[in-house]
């Protein structure tokens, strides 16, 4: 006769075969000598560990803790991640702006890079994605009319299936009055675009603008009232389309040209 199957053993040991199979097996007086030394064993390693076994679980091992502390684990394997990418985009545009050149960096140079630095801080938000939310624009629309000393629309770009999540007001030490403006919106698919504005007193340079930052493109457009910069991961002609609908709602009348790529 050949040996008991040692699994089958220990599952009827611990009482998780069916009824055929534990008469199976008891009707095998070799297989139940086996069962009874493996419940002697057991036995002893039970009497042997149930002081231990009687004794309260430590608090280090307390599973809800474990549990809690992976997830912190995990929260900061994220914030580190998002990080990264926060500090590859702000790499990317200060790169850019500090690019060798034969001249030092104009004026609405320094304006394009900042737009992308906000925009690469900025849209990996979800909370605080915005200052004031999209749905008190006309809140919004009369505080940063007054930071920026303008009157300043919120465009709105729901035709071009873009919501409107609302903006913030940002420091800007280059240009007079020392503020900018950033507007954001999203659109089904949750890409994000942001409008970062400036009044463009004392701002000389060229009305349209557009430069490649590999994930996202910035357009660069001023008139006599105003810069926007435009910053988003679609294509350049999208952002183009986008860009034109801005312009018109901020400053309706404003003539359009192309744009000239850096």
């Amino acid at each position: 006769m050949s040996a008991p199957d040692r699994d089958l053993l220990m599952a009827y040991v611990d009482g998780q075969l069916d009824a055929g199979a534990r008469a199976a097996l008891e009707a095998d007086p070799v297989a139940m000598a086996e069962i009874a030394a493996l419940q002697r064993q057991s036995d002893a390693i039970r009497t042997l560990y149930a002081p231990a076994g009687a004794e309260p679980v430590p608090v280090r091992l307390d599973p809800h803790r474990l549990a809690a502390h992976q997830a912190r684990r995990t929260r900061a394997a994220l914030g580190r991640a998002a990080m990264f990418v926060a500090v590859l985009g702000l790499g990317i545009a200060a790169g850019w702006w500090l690019r060798p050149a034969s001249h030092a960096p104009e004026l609405y140079d320094r304006l394009i890079a900042n737009a992308v630095s906000a925009h690469t801080v900025y849209v990996a938000e979800n909370r605080h994605a915005v200052e004031v939310a999209g749905d008190d624009s006309a809140h919004l629309s009369s505080w940063l009319s007054n930071r920026l000393a303008t009157t300043l629309a919120m465009p709105d770009l729901s035709a071009d299936g873009f919501t409107f999540l609302g903006g913030r007001l940002l420091p800007a030490p280059e240009i007079a009055g020392g503020r900018a403006a950033q507007l954001m919106y999203e659109d089904g698919s949750g890409a994000r675009l942001t409008l970062y504005i400036t009044p463009s007193s004392g701002i000389d340079g060229p009305s349209y603008e557009a430069v490649d930052f590999g994930l996202d493109t910035a357009l660069y457009w001023a008139d006599d009232t105003f810069t926007c910069t435009l910053v988003g991961p679609q294509p350049v002609d999208r952002l183009e389309a986008l860009l034109t609908t801005i312009a018109a709602q901020l400053s309706p009348g404003s003539p359009g040209s192309p744009y000239r790529a850096l």
